[in-house]
């Protein structure tokens, strides 16, 4: 992990936290219309409606909530929104407005149908989000001019414009802020099959031969997430060129990830250890979170945060009030024999997760 202020961002090849080098990567790989984008077709299907219908009333889009994982597109679709909808789209996060007047400056210099994409929207300041509400509601901003008993509010119009919010927590979004987007969408963690596609579709792009296993090999480990999926397309490129012909195979991506101490399932070498912490040193838990922070020597925050949301996606964490505990399936994931007191896992879904990782 690196300490950056008064956050930290995650250094794993696993990660689904966005990174300065994906940032310039994804830059020429995002899709710019909803038929590019691959994958979310629930989500496309709707926005599609949505956006010709106001196109066809010509006036702005609802404002629209996206959440979800990270790495998963929600900023593309933002933008594809914008471009959908002809109009222009400014962007920016939570962190970045710190005070009221950062957010009135930015809505008084929207166009009229314009799409303001704030990312990480659960991160604003309560001062802020005031500011927020009757902009989205009536469509104007009050600002306090002077101080003291002279004070006076002004009220400003604003044009009608979109206002598309991205959070992965969205349990931390106050009810009034969530309760005025009129569209709210989850997206879903990419089939293997989803993710096969933008793969060859980048590599397409990026003019990087890779076959269709290659593609499913890189697939199968990426955590369901595109940025991941990418991510490893750009390393396993490194390893065709110097091990092979400079195409990805089936065979080259295994023997990438697998030096890259990525296994089958997508788990890195910091998921085997906690789950292996788990079960030799603490018989499969229950575990404090801390106690199993200090024995591995990592923040506590970077293994709730980082860890344990894939492993219990994968249902091999389940949380209890006493502390994490192992699961029949990461036992039998670690290769250790399943305790006769721990209950299999009944979903098929799960059960099918060791037998074919696809």
């Amino acid at each position: 992990m690196i300490e950056t202020g008064d956050f930290e961002i995650d250094n794993r090849l696993v990660t689904a936290q966005e990174t300065e080098e994906d940032a310039a990567l994804e830059g020429g790989l995002r899709p710019t219309t909803l038929a590019e984008y691959i994958g979310q077709d629930k989500v496309k299907e709707n926005l599609a409606i949505y956006i010709e219908a106001a196109k066809r009333r010509e006036g702005a889009l609802d404002h629209v909530l996206l959440y979800g994982p990270p790495g998963l597109g929600k900023t593309t679709l933002s933008a594809i929104i914008a471009r959908e909808m002809g109009v222009n789209l400014r962007i920016t996060t939570g962190p970045a407005i710190e005070r009221p007047g950062d957010l009135a400056a930015i809505l008084t210099n929207l166009s009229p149908g314009d799409v303001l994409f704030i990312d990480e929207i659960h991160r604003l300041s309560r001062a802020v989000e005031e500011i927020l509400y009757p902009a989205l509601e009536d469509h104007a901003i009050d600002i306090i001019v002077g101080k003291g008993p002279s004070a006076r509010s002004l009220r400003v119009d604003l044009p009608e414009f979109t206002l598309v919010g991205a959070t992965t927590r969205v349990g931390q979004l106050s009810a009034p802020l969530r309760d005025r987007f009129g569209i709210v969408q989850r997206l879903e963690l990419y089939a293997p099959e989803q993710l096969a596609d933008i793969i060859r579709r980048s590599a397409q792009i990026l003019d990087i031969p890779c076959t269709f296993d290659g593609a499913m090999e890189l697939a199968k480990r990426s955590r369901g997430t595109p940025r991941i999926a990418n991510r490893f397309l750009k390393r396993v490129r490194d390893f065709a060129d110097v091990l092979g012909n400079g195409e990805i195979t089936e065979a080259i991506a295994r023997t990438a990830l697998d030096r890259l101490e990525v296994d089958q399932l997508g788990l890195d070498s910091n998921d085997r250890r906690m789950l292996n912490m788990i079960i030799k040193g603490y018989g499969g838990g229950p575990v404090g979170l801390d106690t199993l922070a200090a024995a591995l020597g990592e923040e506590a925050v970077t293994l709730e945060d980082v860890c344990e949301p894939f492993l219990m996606q994968l249902g091999f964490l389940s949380r209890t009030p006493r502390g994490r505990c192992a699961t029949a399936l990461a036992y039998r994931h670690m290769g250790y024999p399943v305790p006769a007191n721990l209950p299999e896992s009944t979903d098929p879904a799960q059960m099918s997760l060791l037998d074919d990782p696809a």
